[in-house]
């Protein structure tokens, strides 16, 4: 009987260890969540996008990094090593954003800042000229918007070792 009541403890035990590990990983991605919204809601609030504040909103996206593969002035991010977003860091501040292809039609015919992109996939990518004529809350939703496309588009592999990032593992 004590070695049956024991055993019923250790596994008792050994559940509300795994329950109490799920429910901080949860409340680790809500943390992390509502970190992210702030920084937009920050980011948001200055409503004066430029090359470094547009800088610091792709990289404090989860798997981001920035690099020049093509020259010393074109910027250029990438999700798990897919690009994402591309600028150039010497001219006009213009914006190189991938786009769902129904969706870039419809925001060229509605934003003449929006154009096809530019030496780039004119089906799936838009050039947008940072010139004033659109929001900084809706720049951030076109950069999450092709943030998102990269996003549904990796392996389950990168997929995974993405969530162990947003997780902070």
């Amino acid at each position: 009987m004590w070695e049956g009541g024991c055993q019923l403890l250790i596994v008792n035990c050994y559940s509300f260890h795994s329950q109490l590990i799920v429910e901080f990983s949860i409340i680790n991605y809500y943390l992390q969540l509502a970190i992210t919204y702030l920084q937009i809601l920050i980011f948001v609030k200055n409503d004066n996008m430029n090359t470094e504040s547009f800088r610091e909103y792709c990289l404090s996206r989860a798997g981001v990094s920035e690099g020049f593969p093509f020259d010393e002035t074109t910027l250029v991010f990438k999700l798990m090593d897919k690009m994402f977003a591309i600028t150039d860091t010497e001219n006009d501040f213009k914006i190189a954003l991938k786009c769902d292809p129904e969706r870039a039609i419809e925001l060229r015919e509605a934003y003449p800042a929006i154009q096809p992109g530019w030496h780039l996939n004119k089906q799936h990518w838009n050039t947008i000229s940072v010139d004033g004529s659109l929001s900084d809350a809706f720049l951030i939703e076109l950069i999450d918007h092709s943030y998102d496309l990269i996003r549904s588009k990796l392996t389950k592999k990168l997929k995974t070792e993405l969530e162990a990032l947003e997780k902070g593992e």
